[in-house]
């Protein structure tokens, strides 16, 4: 950096330009929302902890992503609340920063969650008699803890390329949390290093995994067809379905906003979008697996039931 440029010590989270009264009903209604997807991912991963019926590899990735998911709500709601209060309330450099590299760890590490659940399903429908051969407890672990340290690394390659930027001028961040696009349009050099590997990143953690679930559910589509008992088809069909109604909800946003073209000033359509993607899809699973999962609302009338009063 130059002599003559000046640090950026903190940033102002720009948000939405909304009336106080509606800032304020937003706040209530995304308490709400926040409150719920705490509940709800809360509940399943007391579920699969306490019910030894759930102690499966299906349930033991279902409760990895209801941890990211509680994560990833914590990193982005509360500031976000913060902000509906107190729009003017500034956030500092290193907290920004702080946001930003978490927030793509969780979402990086999601990324490749539903990647191992989509194969998990496929070896359970396609190659039911080698499942528990294949997806041993140690297995299981091993891609749980690869997910997470994958997306820990993306995440770190972002923050080094991100710090290595001078700040010295513009302020506002055009968003409602330290996003990293956002966070880039403020930099005084050159960021085109920083998309590169940001297109880079994409393909790999979005479209990569998008392909190879899509593969995999080509094969477990045809491995149904030649089930022959309905109620055997019915049971394949509801966990993987749940599972591709996950996969729909979360990919889609991120494609949008980092893979899809960069016409015109997209920047608050790409708000809205990452809006739904960090509260609505954390509250949205717990409901999914929970509605459409026969095992997990079995076992949440089980407990219901052992705690009322014979």
């Amino acid at each position: 950096m130059g002599g003559n440029q000046t640090s950026v010590t903190e940033f102002l989270l720009v948000g939405f330009p909304l009336s106080p009264r509606m800032q304020l009903l937003l706040f209530g209604l995304f308490s709400v929302f926040y409150a719920f997807t705490l509940l709800g991912n809360g509940v399943i991963l007391g579920l699969i902890s306490l019910d030894s019926k759930l102690h499966t590899p299906m349930y033991f990735f279902l409760s990895q992503l209801a941890t990211v998911d509680i994560a990833y709500a914590c990193n982005t709601v509360p500031q976000m609340l913060v902000n509906l209060l107190s729009p003017a309330q500034p956030i500092s450099f290193a907290g920004c920063l702080t946001q930003t590299f978490l927030f793509l760890i969780f979402a990086h590490t999601e990324c490749l969650l539903l990647v191992v659940m989509s194969y998990d399903r496929y070896v359970a429908v396609c190659l039911p008699l080698r499942y528990s051969t294949i997806m041993s407890w140690r297995v299981c672990i091993t891609l749980a803890v690869a997910s997470w340290t994958l997306g820990f690394l993306l995440a770190l390659v972002h923050m080094v390329l991100l710090l290595l930027l001078p700040f010295c001028g513009p302020q506002n961040v055009n968003h409602f949390l330290c996003e990293l696009l956002a966070v880039l349009k403020l930099a005084c050099a050159d960021t085109h290093l920083n998309e590169v590997v940001i297109v880079a990143v994409g393909m790999l953690v979005l479209v990569g995994p998008v392909s190879a679930i899509v593969v995999s559910y080509g094969h477990i589509l045809r491995a149904v067809q030649k089930i022959q008992s309905a109620e055997g088809r019915w049971k394949a069909f509801s966990t993987c379905s749940s599972h591709l109604c996950v996969v729909g909800l979360f990919y889609g946003p991120p494609i949008i906003m980092y893979i899809g073209p960069q016409h015109g000033d997209p920047q608050e359509k790409k708000k809205y979008l990452l809006l739904f993607h960090s509260l609505f899809n954390p509250m949205l699973n717990p409901l999914i697996y929970s509605l459409r999962n026969r095992e997990v609302s079995a076992a949440l009338r089980r407990r219901l039931g052992k705690g009322r009063p014979s």
